[in-house]
């Protein structure tokens, strides 16, 4: 393997792949904010790629899952990440990332959506090793079809109802992906039960025993960059993926301190990431920013009464509005 992913540092830090969050408006504030090693985009559908332009004869323009494959060079390296269970749409979205420019293809084998399992997609995957493997070669050949190189990388849990490391990891390993990033939960505890650090140590000791160079990811639980470097430590991962501690926090990545961030500057992001937002093409409905604004705007005074407010934004000069107007009230009372 000869990739961007041997020559990151160890411990090295990527952004997780979430639906409705980790899109471009967000990616770009949490790159200038403190990037992170590796980027994610949000997962997308394979099948939908596929039959929107080959069998629909859509152009890719007019694709509104194009939106999700857009992205910019100071994401870089960023990773594309697409789930499906027909080894076809596969080599076809695989192709098309690779031709878009992308650092790398990852392969969804962890999400626990019941309408992506419907599909036979994501953790569902874990319960069919040989489709799984067929999957992982699938994307390879599509690489290989847009004369590219880019690395083909996995992410999946430790099992679907009950953690089967042994059986699995090494069934993954055997594809020879450049990266394996393992959430330290099965299907069934879904985000709910805490993430299990302590079998870190057996995937990194499986991936020795396996001769392949293959770099390790953890992912599950991590809210800071100094808690990462200790379990990375602890467990010998190569890196740490996090997911849920972006939420509020674009600066994450950089080290500082969340508690020691002023308000204002929470506040100008987010108005920043509102105009983002609305940029985004095709748009998307912008009730879905509204989960940011829940993160956003909590942990000091007035906050819920700020909160409500800007929950019956329909736009981002309302946000600014809003935002400007407590700004004015704040410098008031405290005169």
């Amino acid at each position: 393997m000869n990739s961007f992913w041997q020559k990151l540092r160890t411990p090295f830090f990527t952004l997780a792949p979430m639906a409705d969050v980790t899109d471009e408006a967000y990616r770009k504030l949490i790159a200038e904010m403190g990037k992170p090693d590796v980027m994610w985009t949000e997962f997308v559908s394979a099948d939908g790629l596929y039959h929107t332009r080959e069998i629909k004869k859509i152009p890719d323009a007019e694709n509104p899952l194009m939106r999700e494959l857009l992205f910019s060079d100071i994401e870089r390296p960023i990773v594309a990440q697409i789930f499906g269970s027909n080894p076809e749409t596969i080599r076809y979205a695989s192709r098309l990332v690779a031709n878009l420019g992308f650092d790398g293809v990852d392969l969804n084998m962890g999400c626990p959506d019941r309408s992506i399992e419907k599909q036979g997609a994501g953790a569902s995957l874990i319960k069919n090793p040989t489709l799984a493997v067929k999957i992982v070669a699938s994307a390879k050949k599509g690489v290989a079809d847009a004369h590219s190189d880019i690395p083909v990388s996995v992410k999946t849990r430790v099992g679907y109802s009950h953690e089967i490391i042994d059986e699995w990891i090494p069934t993954i390993l055997a594809t020879e992906p450049d990266a394996l990033t393992v959430h330290l939960r099965t299907r069934k505890e879904l985000s709910i039960a805490k993430a299990n650090w302590s079998l870190m140590l057996k995937i990194v000791a499986l991936r020795d025993k396996s001769g392949m160079s293959t770099r390790i990811i953890g992912n599950g639980d991590i809210r800071s960059v100094a808690e990462g470097k200790e379990k990375a430590l602890e467990s010998g991962a190569d890196g740490v993926m996090i997911g849920r501690g972006v939420f509020g926090n674009p600066w994450v990545f950089s080290g500082r301190v969340y508690s020691e961030i002023p308000k204002t500057e929470r506040l100008d992001a987010l108005v920043s990431l509102a105009h983002a937002f609305e940029t985004l093409t095709p748009p998307k409905h912008f009730n879905i920013l509204k989960k940011h604004i829940k993160a956003f705007v909590n942990g000091f005074n007035g906050a819920s009464d700020l909160r409500a407010k800007l929950m019956q934004a329909e736009s981002a000069d309302e946000i600014t509005d809003i935002i400007t107007a407590y700004d004015k009230q704040s410098h008031v009372e405290t005169q």
